[in-house]
């Protein structure tokens, strides 16, 4: 598994797919996000385009159930579940016992601070972290959290940043990446700020940003 931001370069995950998905993925970004909780203005359902090999598809679920994350694993070939909700570490692991080719990503939510000893009892039961901003949704409030929080992360596990990120924050990510606390920061989350309208994104903001992320 990646550990350091020496070992992979940093990827790029764009989430709350929806709306021109085959335009998304034709630009191959590392991993495309579909929200599966209803209240959501960019929940999925139906039938999903064809997705460019390599481009790993993430479902992302709020305290749903094990059979109905199964349900959507096996319909939309998922191969990550993201964990938005207040999901147990045993819930956890249930889950990799039950569909052990998905990889776990939990997720957390940060303001201004953050007690990282929480992350201690998920360290065994998933593969991946997600630091979010806090706000009043499970993800896609539109603004950042504090980073210089991610100087007390404790752990070496990859870790994926999310939570606000437009083009006016490829400057910050790179000076980000060179701090120590960005050692295992592994993929750069991105939604509402690549929007037109909740679930369409806009490509050409979305290329640039590719582009400026690859040079990071």
């Amino acid at each position: 598994m990646p550990g350091t931001k020496d070992l992979v370069e940093l990827q790029l995950k764009v989430c709350g797919m929806n709306k021109n998905t085959s335009e998304v993925a034709a630009l191959r970004p590392d991993y495309l996000g579909f929200i599966f909780w209803e209240p959501s203005k960019r929940y999925f359902e139906g039938d999903l385009p064809s997705i460019p090999h390599g481009v790993k598809k993430v479902g992302v679920f709020v305290d749903e159930s094990i059979a109905q994350i199964a349900e959507k694993v096996k319909k939309y070939g998922l191969l990550l579940v993201q964990l938005h909700g207040n999901e147990s570490p045993a819930f956890c692991n249930q889950l990799k016992k039950q569909i052990p080719q998905i990889k776990i990503i939990k997720v957390f939510s940060i303001k201004d601070d953050f007690d990282f000893g929480q992350l201690h009892q998920f360290e065994d039961v998933c593969d991946f972290y997600l630091f979010d901003t806090k706000g009043k949704l499970p993800g896609g409030n539109g603004y950042a959290f504090n980073w210089s929080v991610l100087k007390n992360y404790p752990s070496t596990k990859p870790y994926f940043l999310s939570g606000g990120i437009g083009l006016e924050e490829i400057d910050a990510i790179k000076t980000f990446m060179k701090q120590p606390e960005s050692q295992y920061c592994y993929v750069i989350d991105v939604n509402s700020k690549f929007e037109d309208e909740p679930g369409m994104k806009n490509i050409q903001k979305l290329k640039e940003f590719k582009k400026t992320l690859s040079r990071s």
